[in-house]
């Protein structure tokens, strides 16, 4: 019922142009695509943000049902009038060649000074297919959080990031609450609400 018959060959790309170049691109494509009444569209332009592709990683630990976010200031967040400091699970951007659980144990360490070790794969998902290429894979990594926390990231990346240790309960009432803007974090959190007894049962055996 969901499967709409098309894929990749029913977009016809006619032309791309890099318009933007900095510490994030920008292209301007035109392109047509098959209508579901039949025959082509029109040629379509548009600009699509580029800025490659992520992972998010939920720390937990499973022995003492304790959650890791992180929380950092996001200039975006403000100019959208949300909360400029957002309370986020750990991420990063996935560097050519490398695979997306290397960079979750990376970013878990940078960002948030723990060690991951198994990792469970929640989501694959595009962040705003309609103006971004960017795709995010989503991880809850297990972790020892007993004495996590404290402030952590890159000097050369201009990072300011404190890492916080806490009860699920308290992490799930950030979702009840409408405390977090953050979509991986939002999902991590519904994930695990709905998974948890399944994920302790696996990870403390």
């Amino acid at each position: 019922m969901f499967d709409s018959g098309f894929g990749p060959d029913d977009i016809d790309i006619q032309q791309q142009e890099r318009v933007y170049d900095g510490y994030f691109k920008m292209d301007r494509f035109r392109f047509r695509h098959r209508l579901f009444a039949g025959g082509w569209s029109e040629a379509v332009q548009r600009e699509v943000f580029d800025r490659g592709h992520a992972v998010a990683v939920l720390p937990y630990d499973p022995l003492t049902d304790k959650v890791l976010m992180v929380r950092q200031v996001r200039l975006p967040a403000l100019l959208g009038e949300g909360q400029p400091w957002q309370i986020e699970t750990v991420a990063g951007i996935i560097d050519p060649g490398e695979a997306a659980e290397d960079v979750a144990r990376r970013e878990a360490l940078e960002e948030a000074g723990v060690e991951v070790t198994d990792l469970w794969h929640l989501f694959r998902f595009m962040t705003s297919a309609g103006a971004s290429s960017e795709r995010i894979d989503l991880y809850l990594g297990r972790a020892d959080l007993t004495n996590a926390g404290g402030v952590y990231g890159l000097d050369h990346e201009h990072e300011d990031i404190e890492a916080v240790a806490a009860p699920f309960a308290e992490a799930w009432a950030l979702v009840e609450n409408k405390r977090t803007e953050n979509t991986p974090a939002l999902m991590a959190l519904m994930w695990l609400k709905l998974n948890r007894e399944a994920v302790r049962a696996a990870w403390t055996a």
